[in-house]
């Protein structure tokens, strides 16, 4: 079985590793755009269109499916990707993981970059799953860029975080992680946050693992953790095969792949 993923960068990391650890046996192609990040700041048009290479790219290695692990992207592009791959590949988009944020009946903040914050299409989630919630969005700028460029200790990181933790209400219980670059410092995000709440047990909701778990309920397979670890690893920087970015090995996830002995780039 082989599985894709796509990103601008290495926000993939997260929903990467959730399925090797559920799937040790499953083929990972991650397809990124270094050439063309970031998308967020790109017009929907433009970000289609650099999103539709990096997906026709893995396809190109024929993938069971493509995970598009990028709220971005499944936001602007996912229709255009379906129409392009499907029914031949199973595409399965990243939703911010509202409803079950939401469920808990608590105050929910949603963390996601400022394309996102606000968008029509995360508006409509929030009404959608989160009707009579108290919610309040949360952008991050600069936050994926600097989780991109370093790794979970970096000082743009850093303050990235304490300046979004500033704007979320100290009675908050419940986080949803809306970018899938976030994930990979919610360490920091716990921390600072548990200083702003005075230590209060937040509910963190990301999308990796449930990406993940949708993506074999496609293939009509069930996780299995106790595989041996026999998948491989191919990395596609803006459609070339070529190493995991240096800046993966910043984190637990990059380095749960890594360990698979793909190159690792400078």
């Amino acid at each position: 079985m082989k599985i894709a993923l796509m990103d601008s960068g290495i926000g993939l990391l997260a929903a990467a590793a959730a399925m090797r650890r559920l799937r040790p046996d499953v083929d990972l192609v991650l397809s990124c755009d270094p050439d063309g990040m970031p998308w967020g700041p790109r017009t929907p048009a433009d970000l289609t269109g650099r999103a539709l290479g990096v997906a026709q790219a893995a396809a190109g290695h024929r993938p069971d499916a493509l995970i598009v692990a990028c709220n971005t992207a499944s936001v602007h592009a996912l229709p255009t990707l379906r129409a392009e791959l499907e029914p031949g590949i199973p595409v399965i988009g990243t939703v911010p993981a509202i409803k079950p944020a939401a469920a808990a009946g608590g105050r929910v903040a949603i963390w996601a970059t400022p394309a996102t914050t606000g968008s029509p299409y995360q508006r409509g989630l929030i009404r959608d799953f989160a009707a009579g919630a108290r919610v309040t969005e949360v952008p991050c700028p600069g936050l994926a860029d600097a989780v991109e460029a370093g790794d979970g200790t970096a000082v743009a990181v850093t303050a990235a975080v304490a300046a979004a933790a500033a704007l979320t209400p100290a009675d908050v219980t419940d986080v949803v992680l809306g970018c899938t670059h976030y994930e990979l410092v919610e360490a920091a995000i716990r921390a600072a946050l548990a200083e702003r709440t005075g230590g209060a047990d937040l509910r963190f909701h990301g999308s990796a693992e449930p990406v993940a778990v949708q993506a074999l309920r496609r293939l009509g397979v069930l996780p299995e953790p106790g595989l041996p670890r026999t998948g491989t690893l191919t990395v596609l920087l803006s459609g070339q095969e070529g190493a995991l970015p240096a800046a993966a090995l910043g984190y637990a996830e990059g380095r749960l792949l890594a360990e698979e002995g793909a190159a690792v780039g400078r």
